[in-house]
């Protein structure tokens, strides 16, 4: 219960408007456009970001509409161990 309360304690505040992604990786060094479309075809609370092509999904990093806290993110960006917060500008 304790790490709970901590992991949602450095959890950055949400940009409005935006649909909230969380990536879990137990590694590093894995690709932000290849886990985060492996995660947008999991979820089941926005059918548009689920159904994406590849083709739109690159749109929206060219777009500047991923952001990891608050800051447009890059595709070939690695994510960390632990958690990363995406927010997808739609």
């Amino acid at each position: 219960m304790e790490s709970k309360k901590s992991a949602s304690e450095h959890e950055p505040a949400a940009v409005p408007g935006a649909f909230r992604v969380v990536i879990t990786q137990s590694y590093k060094g894995a690709r932000l456009d290849g886990e985060l479309l492996r995660v947008l075809r999991e979820q089941k609370d926005h059918l548009d970001l689920r159904n994406i092509s590849r083709e739109k999904f690159k749109k929206l990093f060219n777009d500047k509409k991923i952001l990891i806290k608050g800051q447009p993110a890059r595709p070939s960006s690695t994510l960390a161990s632990g958690v990363t917060y995406v927010d997808i500008l739609v």
